[in-house]
């Protein structure tokens, strides 16, 4: 990047020092931040790229992986962000012993994290709490995660690196920690232990996934931080076999017989198929005796995260793929997919459901029309007035609703980054929406609850899954038009209408009680390892 603000100074005994100024750790986080919103890694992209070419992919995880390549290629244009969740910001920071700084490195990078997040179409996710059920949006997506070591980066005292990371909270909200015993450390119960919670992550954190398993750990706190950072791949340096050193160190072969696993899972790459992954990581640490942590953390579509490192010769940041389009393929989406039903939303509610009834689950949909987006505090407040007395909104009656929160809009474009959100987090709303004539028609990402399908059997309802990740392409190409309905001093929480066309969806699940993750989700347990 520069090597402005950087210099080298002898200190006592010859020693070479390097001297960081803080605007150079503010410069850099905040190009990080803008970096990670907008690129990926090549070798991601390429791993999207072979599940398109793959003739064993299933149509829908071909479909996905188009998708995501499509909205990598729209947020490579450095105005709307892959995912409109643009996540919490995590910053890890490792100096040498000989990397002088004013000492305000913390508040450096914090101030390049507000500087990223207020000037760029990022979202602003973090909520500060006023009292313990009070809480109110910070307005400039602070405070940040920051973890700064004092440490000489692979032996070199002269060097400061850093991870950067942008979490959403999808991916975040499928990190897992089981407190096991010595019973599980063999082949055959370990695998059907992970069988079972693998399955159990669902798709709500937008797959195909880069997953990691951590075994161990001499605290729970610590499993559960390396399982983040190998699913960022920044633990992948480790040894493959352990000694009487207690190190960690990766298990390979485990690696590949859970992403032979994941394949057989039938969920795919979120709407049936074999990419529920792109790989494994297995991380085996040392634990005490009497505790066995196992810990499990996914890196989602939005495969956010980036290297970067001062040294004597200046700032350096890893670089990002600018140019996402070389991994598009000649094909069209037709090509790689079934028949897809058009289904018009200017009509009647119940004309809509009749249409949808005819068809299965895994139906894919292009839906054009109306659509009403509410999401946690607008379900929340739409109950309160339930509990009042008063009638559910007609907007909640007449129109789908869109469980979404958008990134800021940019000038001149109808709508910011606009991706689903979790559904699982209104499950508890919906029998009580539709018995009162809303929510009939749902969409988002992820699966639901099974109190989620007998509502929809019982009124008639519908939960259709909206691919997870493409944001950009979704704000570019099929949003047409954003206004806030209700609530707009709620943000990114209001309730908005929006116009789409050719928005792309599934049937999860039907008015006659069929769900389709309900059966790829279901444990088999009679996976052994060989």
């Amino acid at each position: 990047m520069t090597d402005d603000g950087v210099d080298v100074v002898k200190g006592p005994g010859g020693r070479q020092f390097l001297t960081v100024a803080p605007e150079v750790i503010t410069e850099l986080t905040a190009e990080a931040m803008h970096d990670i919103a907008h690129f990926l890694r090549p070798s991601h992209l390429a791993q999207l790229r072979a599940i398109i070419d793959d003739p064993e992919a299933s149509p829908n995880d071909r479909f996905v992986a188009l998708d995501l390549l499509r909205n990598a290629n729209i947020a490579a244009g450095g105005v709307l962000p892959m995912c409109q969740d643009t996540g919490t910001a995590i910053v890890m920071g490792k100096r040498g012993r000989h990397v002088l700084t004013d000492g305000t490195d913390e508040e450096a990078i914090a101030r390049g994290v507000y500087e990223a997040y207020t000037k760029l179409n990022l979202r602003y996710s973090q909520l500060a709490p006023l009292t313990m059920w009070e809480e109110r949006n910070t307005g400039t997506n602070l405070p940040a995660q920051i973890e700064l070591y004092a440490e000489d980066p692979d032996g070199h005292p002269d060097v400061y690196k850093f991870l950067f990371m942008a979490k959403g909270g999808g991916s975040a909200n499928k990190s897992f920690l089981y407190q096991e015993t010595k019973a599980l450390l063999n082949p055959t119960r370990m695998m059907q232990f992970l069988e079972e919670k693998l399955r159990s992550l669902g798709t709500a954190a937008c797959p195909p996934y880069h997953l990691a398993v951590v075994v161990g750990g001499t605290s729970a706190e610590y499993a559960l931080k390396v399982a983040k950072l190998a699913s960022a791949r920044y633990l992948d340096s480790l040894p493959t076999s352990g000694s009487m050193l207690g190190h960690g160190f990766r298990d390979l072969d485990l690696e590949n017989e859970i992403l032979q696993m994941t394949r057989q899972f039938g969920i795919g790459a979120q709407f049936g198929g074999k990419y529920f992954c792109h790989d494994v990581r297995v991380i085996r640490l040392p634990r005490h005796g009497a505790s066995c942590p196992v810990a499990i953390a996914v890196s989602c579509s939005a495969d956010r995260q980036a290297l970067a490192k001062i040294t004597p010769s200046g700032v350096f940041l890893e670089k990002l793929e600018t140019d996402p389009a070389r991994f598009l393929p000649d094909t069209t989406p037709a090509e790689l997919s079934d028949d897809v039903v058009r289904i018009d939303l200017n009509r009647p509610m119940d004309e809509i459901r009749a249409e949808l009834s005819k068809y299965p689950v895994k139906t894919r949909l292009s839906l054009t029309g109306p659509l009403v987006v509410a999401r946690d505090i607008a379900h929340a407040k739409i109950a309160e007035r339930l509990d009042a007395g008063e009638p559910m909104p007609q907007y909640l009656r007449d129109h789908p609703v869109y469980y979404a929160g958008p990134a800021k809009t940019p000038e001149g474009y109808a709508s910011g980054s606009f991706g689903p959100t979790t559904a699982g987090r209104m499950d508890s709303y919906v029998e009580r929406f539709q018995a009162a004539g809303g929510s009939l028609v749902m969409l988002a990402k992820g699966n639901r609850s099974a109190a989620v399908t007998r509502a929809c059997q019982k009124y008639g309802g519908f939960y259709l899954g909206s691919v997870g990740g493409p944001a950009a392409r979704l704000a570019q190409e099929c949003i047409r038009r954003v206004e806030v309905l209700e609530y707009p001093e709620l943000g990114m929480e209001a309730v908005w209408k929006i116009e789409v066309e050719d928005f792309p969806a599934f049937i999860v699940i039907d008015d006659k009680g069929n769900d389709f993750f309900a059966e790829v989700t279901k444990p088999v347990l009679t996976i052994g390892r060989r």
